[in-house]
């Protein structure tokens, strides 16, 4: 984005003199400017005439800047094309530490002879094809890497400015606190005089975008008064006097934040691990890239700036920006009812990245938002293999494994996909369902499976929950799936549904969607890499999984810093064999085999309406119950001769009085809990080197699913 460097005098002369009152969060409808795209054209040969006469007009006083303007106009080559390296190398030959150059002046009368000297090349070559216009665009051009920042040794934190409608694309977390005016990320408007909020931007997901706001409410407050408190919060905030390049920056419009060194139990937990390492650093493509911007005031507290194309962060369609205005126009009053939001689309279409951005951009008018999880693989709030309904009230600045939590309520399925049994799947759902209060909107997510059974199973939800809007991704020129009208749905089969007759729709009350329609909004993502799976490294989905197990797990160690205890260090709860049943949903095991399969193994803390009685020995289910899950725990021993169970898990003990199941799936531990255990001298807990791969059946099973079997071969060949 191009950031337009004017000075304090035409911004007084242009823009409105207000600057807002604070007021309530929730009432605060501020509308965003949109930033033209930089012209294409090359500048012409007569650019360097004007430029070099305007250059030589100028005062002693900006004699600095008479030397970068004619070093500028140096540069141009004999058909009229700026070069970018060497333009570069004249603007901006040293970076200061608060995102400065040496060439540039402090002085007021030099910005202001700059922004003269610009208006008059836009306004005087705009009638000869737009050249003025290009060359102005060009100088901004390297201007856009330089970020105002300046760190606070004795304090640990950074300052940074920002312009209205500039943006830092960043790798890593910080904890940011708005000091004056309101920035904008990921759809979620943070203004001053709130809370901090935790960022992330690993290289897992798409680089945060930190973008400063225009204030659109009044203030009684003069473009002075209001420069001076901005000047007067920067100084505050720096024990050391602020550099006077820092001070000029900042003026009546400008966004200033807080940025310090994010230390949670999650993120030392996570860096404890040699794999993860890297995990808020930069992606393999940005360091061959080199996209990477210097800046020792923004490394200084955990951030990497981006810049060129890496920096794009968020890649928002058209139809993408239209659907989330839509959706807003819906919960603000123009619709007659709460909105029921189903977002749905093919596997890596955006679904996730959608509904994070959806949550946060209605947190800014309500003071709560409903979430129903229908996706078992790639979970937002909660370990995978889990159904759950959950009221959001803080937003998400982060992936899935930065903000899992307990939800309200939670159903363990078991599985990372309900291809198995998808009558227990939407049962769930239903269940589920019924704790929905209707005061609030809610987004529910399904799963990238949209074929076959999946669609069924799609079409299915869309009758269930009586959804309002049905937000439907695509990406590239091929459909995925069947646009879901209503006119489609009239006559769709689902799963559990059927198409009724046309005279029964008003009749029937679970078909009363049928008959009044839901409003579809399409949207076509653009972004790269939209429709293939993730190839580097912690992007694909197995990777991802680990990590949301990794976060939720990461809740055991302390919250005060220091060192990461292991997993056989934590005190286990000691659980009588007859006190819980115990249950595996996502296969048969024999009764005799089935403590040795829940030994050291992921189980899930449920919560039966019966009451478990046992006589002594292990409870055992016959079938799989849809019931109440509090949490997750690690059945870390099995002790027969006194009958008991030894758990490890994260879950309060007010919410473990009411467990009386435990219930095992198709979802496992992450390796690397396992495998990475500090302070244990001989043989790892868990793991064992005593195993023969060459016995046959001892090695995985690696299933081949683009292979044609033998019968279908012979077949072929016959034919």
């Amino acid at each position: 984005m191009k950031v337009h460097k004017v000075s304090s005098r035409s911004r007084h002369e242009h823009r409105n003199t207000t600057k807002r009152h604070m007021k309530n969060k929730w009432r605060t409808h501020g509308k965003k400017i949109r930033h033209a795209d930089p012209s294409s054209h090359s500048p012409g040969p007569s650019t360097a005439k004007i430029e070099n006469e305007l250059v030589n007009r100028q005062k002693p006083k900006v004699k600095r800047l008479q030397k970068s303007y004619a070093k500028a106009a140096a540069v141009l080559s004999e058909d009229g094309h700026l070069s970018q390296a060497k333009s570069k190398a004249v603007t901006a030959p040293h970076v200061t530490a608060n995102g400065g150059t040496e060439l540039e002046s402090d002085s007021e009368d030099s910005q202001d002879w700059r922004s003269y000297a610009k208006s008059v090349l836009q306004n005087g070559l705009e009638k000869e094809g737009g050249e003025g216009n290009s060359v102005s665009n060009q100088l901004e051009e390297e201007e856009v890497s330089e970020y105002h920042a300046q760190y606070d040794h004795s304090q640990n934190h950074t300052v940074l400015v920002l312009k209205q409608g500039q943006s830092l694309c960043f790798r890593g977390k910080c904890l940011l606190t708005c000091l004056s005016g309101r920035v904008e990320v990921l759809g979620f408007t943070i203004e001053q005089g709130q809370q901090p909020y935790p960022l992330f931007s690993p290289v897992s997901h798409c680089p945060l975008t930190i973008r400063g706001m225009t204030d659109c409410s009044a203030s009684a407050k003069s473009r002075k008064e209001s420069r001076l408190e901005a000047r007067a919060i920067v100084r505050k905030y720096l024990l050391s006097e602020p550099p006077k390049r820092l001070l000029s920056e900042v003026n009546a419009d400008s966004c200033v934040v807080l940025l310090q060194p994010l230390d949670t139990a999650l993120t030392r937990f996570l860096g404890s691990f040699g794999e993860l390492g890297q995990l808020f650093g930069l992606s393999s493509k940005e360091l061959r890239s080199e996209t990477a911007v210097c800046n020792a005031a923004l490394s200084a507290v955990g951030v990497t700036a981006l810049q060129g194309s890496c920096a794009r962060g968020l890649v928002a369609s058209n139809s993408y920006k239209e659907a989330l205005s839509s959706l807003l126009s819906a919960w603000e009053g123009d619709f007659d009812r709460c909105p029921i939001i189903l977002v749905c689309g093919s596997k890596n279409s955006g679904k996730s990245t959608f509904n994070r951005h959806l949550i946060n951009s209605l947190l800014n008018h309500t003071a709560s938002v409903e979430y129903l999880e229908c996706d078992l693989g790639q979970t937002e709030f909660t370990p995978p293999g889990c159904l759950s309904l959950i009221t959001v009230t803080e937003p998400l600045l982060g992936p899935p494994f930065t903000h899992q939590r307990e939800p309200e309520h939670m159903v363990f399925y078991g599985q990372a996909d309900c291809q198995a049994d998808l009558d227990r799947y939407l049962d769930s759902l239903k269940s589920l369902w019924r704790h929905y209060s209707g005061e609030n909107p809610v987004i529910i997510n399904t799963m990238g499976w949209v074929k076959g059974h999946g669609f069924q199973v799609l079409v299915d939800l869309i009758r269930f929950f009586s959804v309002t809007h049905v937000v439907q991704l695509s990406y590239g020129d091929t459909p995925q799936c069947h646009t879901l009208t209503p006119d489609f749905l009239r006559s769709a089969h689902g799963w559990h549904t059927h198409p009724p007759a046309q005279s029964a729709l008003a009749e029937d009350p679970a078909n009363q969607l049928t008959g009044r329609g839901h409003m579809l909004l399409s949207i076509h993502s653009e972004f790269e890499g939209a429709g293939t799976a993730g190839e580097m490294r912690h992007q694909r989905s197995n990777e991802l999984r680990d990590l949301a197990l990794l976060g939720y797990f990461s809740q055991l160690q302390s919250a005060e810093p220091g060192p990461i205890r292991p997993l056989h260090c934590f005190t286990p709860y000691q659980v009588p064999h007859s006190a819980v049943a115990l249950g595996v949903t996502h296969c048969n095991v024999a009764p005799n085999h089935i403590l040795y399969t829940a030994n050291a193994s992921l189980v899930a803390l449920c919560c039966l309406s019966e009451k478990v009685a046992g006589r002594g020995g292990p409870v055992l289910l016959s079938q799989t119950p849809i019931c109440q899950c509090v949490g997750l725990g690690v059945l870390r021993g099995v002790d027969v001769a006194r009958g008991l169970y030894f758990l490890v898990t994260p879950v309060p003990p007010a919410s473990l009085r009411q467990v009386n199941c435990l219930l095992l799936g198709e979802i496992t531990l992450p390796r690397i809990l396992l495998a990475v255990q500090h302070g244990v001298e001989t043989e790892l807990p868990y793991i064992t080197t005593d195993y023969s791969f060459e016995v046959a059946g001892a090695g995985k099973v690696h299933v081949y699913k683009g292979l044609t079997r033998s019968c279908f071969v012979k077949a072929k060949t016959n034919n």
